[in-house]
């Protein structure tokens, strides 16, 4: 018998292999989105943030604490939000604006984070403007109305899950001049 018209054959299992993927609802792509990366790298900086509070005291490090909660919530609770925010609304998922989203919110919280830690404000400052890049992106993304054409599995994306990205957006965009002063103020 030939693979074609064995049953059991090559072609049958890629088959069933595919059937089996698509009934688990696991989507298996040859390279990853922004949305999943931003997902990915949020919880991974909530588990670094973790991890460093946990040798805060040990080690007595100086902005240990400081270090921790910026990793855990921009970096981390933030990021997750802005990566399920564009897996909830597909339509809004241009993968240029969100590899710039996932660019500018990386390297502006590795330059506030260096920024602070060596006392260079204007470090700060840089990835201060970067994160405002990233949040103008995640902003336009998140507009009312961006993503009326596709719904979450329900079929329906809760106003109350879109008010409270929203509200988490704006809650950052405020902090960063705060921010900013306080990093000029304690190392002027």
């Amino acid at each position: 018998m030939t693979a074609s018209s064995d049953p059991a054959g090559p072609d049958d299992a890629r088959a069933e292999n595919r059937n089996a993927t698509s009934r688990s609802g696991v989507r298996h792509r040859s390279h990853p989105n922004p949305a999943t990366v931003l997902t990915t790298t949020g919880i991974s900086s909530i588990v670094l943030g973790g991890l460093v509070a946990a040798v805060t005291g040990p080690l007595d490090l100086a902005h240990g604490s400081w270090l921790a909660a910026y990793l855990v919530l921009v970096g981390g609770v933030a990021q997750w939000a802005m990566g399920q925010a564009r897996v909830r609304r597909p339509d809004v998922m241009q993968s240029r604006r969100g590899w710039a989203q996932f660019g500018c919110w990386n390297l502006g919280n590795v330059l506030v984070i260096g920024g602070t830690l060596a006392g260079e404000p204007l470090a700060v400052d840089l990835g201060s403007a970067l994160l405002v890049i990233a949040l103008a992106i995640a902003f336009r993304a998140a507009r009312p109305g961006a993503g009326t054409a596709a719904r979450s599995a329900t079929g329906v994306v809760s106003p109350l899950v879109d008010l409270a990205y929203r509200t988490l957006l704006l809650v950052l965009a405020v902090s960063i001049p705060v921010g900013m002063a306080l990093s000029h103020l304690r190392h002027s």
